[in-house]
């Protein structure tokens, strides 16, 4: 039986940490598709053309580990605004959000474009003060060398990008649930949406 959880939201809103929480808990498969803009955006840092890299993208590409690079995010927030390369990209996050067995999916726009007919949606979001401040202390214990005011403002300059795209731009769906972490710990925040998917889940008996 294919159940699917969608949950969207902004950079360090905590998303990607419930959503493989939530995972976990239920024995779902997890895909965090912004590694896919990730995975594409790295290909265009060594000069392939976006587009191209979309159709190309393999899923071993994904278990890379230097996609979480600030650079690679920059990247991955400039290809993800071509509306060819979210094409290109839609089949292979359709695929995944049926498989058998459930899937959670985290991204910007799965609720609204990916899998709109999502058995449950969230839009996990925060304050962007809040959100640059957990980027900050997270790259600031990797050794980076960066001050909060530059990591809020990437922080509200990917908002701006993301929400203004004309192709799929980041939007809470018309039934998500709005989960607020701002003043949650991670544990409260994982386990409200425990709770939020328990009750959408059909009965098994």
């Amino acid at each position: 039986m294919s159940f699917t959880v969608a949950i969207d939201g902004p950079a360090a809103a905590g998303k990607g940490t419930i959503s493989k929480g939530v995972a976990a808990h239920f024995g779902f498969a997890h895909l965090d598709t912004g590694l896919l803009y990730r995975a594409v955006g790295r290909r265009t840092l060594d000069g392939t053309d976006p587009i191209e890299a979309a159709h190309a993208l393999t899923p071993d590409e994904l278990e890379r580990g230097d996609l979480r690079t600030a650079k690679i995010a920059q990247a991955a927030s400039k290809v993800a605004v071509i509306s060819e390369v979210r094409a290109a990209l839609v089949d292979f996050q359709r695929s995944f959000a049926r498989r058998e067995g459930g899937a959670v999916l985290d991204g910007r726009d799965i609720g609204t474009v990916i899998c709109p007919e999502a058995e449950v949606k969230l839009f996990v979001t925060a304050s962007a003060e809040v959100r640059a401040e957990r980027r900050y202390l997270e790259l600031n214990a990797k050794g980076t060398d960066v001050t909060r005011e530059q990591v809020l403002a990437d922080v509200r300059e990917r908002d701006a990008r993301d929400a203004e795209r004309s192709a799929a731009p980041m939007k809470p769906a018309a039934d998500a649930v709005l989960l607020d972490t701002s003043d949650l710990s991670i544990e409260a925040a994982l386990a409200h949406a425990i709770v939020l998917i328990e009750n959408k889940r059909p009965a098994t008996h």
